[in-house]
């Protein structure tokens, strides 16, 4: 059966009346303590809409690996009474919002964690890019091995940050196996190294993920547990022998646990860099046959490209993150075939209002469209 774009849908639990979704979006607004403020409740609020689903930005599960200062937390009570407005911001439009946790692994930096203390990793393998200080952006450094006795915490830290997701009023989490940070990080054997049983086969390095996703799920139930991934991506240096192997193993494994949905990101994205419908989108097509639940696909699509992925039955909705940013209100524009507001990268990462809430919506006129 051929869907579109306007078809309900269901994930997990909870009945979508569209396909469009909003991506997670690091914009770094949040205020000391890593809290969600009023001006994201705002945020939030513009771009609920009946039906829709947000997939909130990533929110990190612990003190470190915080890779870019200014993302939000939900490692404590305050977080998840600051994230509490904001889900009932989108509840009372009639919209559902997902939280995506995160652990930023050897993205993040020495002054970001803890102490100054190294960042983690499975291996002591460096990556690239840079993380956002207290003092600007910094290259990152070499991590240092987790030792395996550590690595039940870092479950447990996933299990409390969904924990927390519950009470902050969220209607699930996605867990963010993706773009190089901590969970991708164990998954590709270009940043795991280990030879113990989470490296080496990649039976043994997905195990991170497996036992992180059963342990949010004991919150919340398989069915309201999401999972994303980017077979594809080089962003922070990330890479895989045989990332076939690889990603079709953690498919099919994930497709045993009834997931609320998987989230792939296609190969044309290449950390926040991407060009709309600029290449073939592939990745959700070659997992479509392993995983057989709700994907969410992402990576650069246009309207048209959207349905297309989903009359042609590979992806059952899709993520929009810069077509989100610039227009609030970018179901209704979609389904009217109106033009979009131009997004300001300028303004993607950190700063105030600007380029953050003052995006018009098409009924007030627009600022610049394309």
């Amino acid at each position: 059966m051929r869907h579109t774009l306007f078809e309900p849908v269901l994930v997990g639990s909870r009945k979508l009346s569209h396909r469009i979704v909003m991506a997670p979006l690091t914009r770094m607004r949040s205020t000391v303590g890593d809290l969600p403020n009023d001006l994201m409740v705002e945020y939030y609020t513009q771009r609920a809409s009946e039906g829709g689903l947000i997939i909130a930005e990533s929110a990190t599960v612990s003190l470190r690996g915080r890779a870019y200062l200014g993302a939000p937390g939900i490692y404590n009570n305050q977080q998840a009474s600051a994230w509490r407005k904001i889900t009932a911001a989108v509840h009372a439009k009639g919209g559902k919002i997902f939280l995506q946790i995160w652990h930023g692994g050897r993205q993040s930096h020495p002054d970001n964690e803890p102490n100054h203390d190294l960042c983690i990793a499975p291996s002591a393998i460096a990556g690239e890019g840079a993380a956002h200080t207290i003092s600007g952006w910094k290259p990152v450094e070499m991590p240092r091995a987790l030792e395996r006795h550590e690595i039940p915490a870092i479950i447990e830290e996933f299990r409390i940050g969904s924990l927390h997701a519950l009470e902050a009023g969220f209607d699930g989490v996605e867990l963010h196996s993706a773009n190089g940070y901590l969970l991708d990080e164990f998954l590709q054997d270009g940043s795991n190294r280990r030879t113990d049983e989470y490296g080496g086969p990649i039976e043994n390095r997905a195990r991170l993920l497996l036992e992180v996703t059963r342990a949010a799920a004991s919150v919340w139930g398989f069915d309201r547990v999401g999972v994303r991934i980017s077979p594809s991506t080089k962003f922070g240096g990330i890479f895989d022998s045989d990332p076939a192997a690889t990603f079709g193993y953690i498919a099919k494994e994930l497709d045993k646990l009834d997931l609320a949905y998987l989230h792939i990101i296609e190969p044309r994205v290449s950390g926040d860099a991407a060009v709309e419908d600029q290449g073939p989108a592939t990745a959700a097509a070659n997992l479509r046959p392993l995983f057989k639940g709700i994907i969410i696909a992402a990576g650069g699509f246009s309207p048209k490209s959207a349905e297309e992925i989903i009359a042609a039955g590979n992806a059952d909705l899709v993520a929009f993150g810069r077509s989100f940013i610039a227009n609030p209100d970018l179901p209704e524009r979609i389904r009217a075939g109106l033009p979009f507001n131009v997004h300001d990268r300028a303004t993607f990462y950190g700063g105030d209002a600007r380029g953050y809430i003052d995006y018009p919506f098409h009924n007030v006129g627009t600022r610049k469209t394309a």
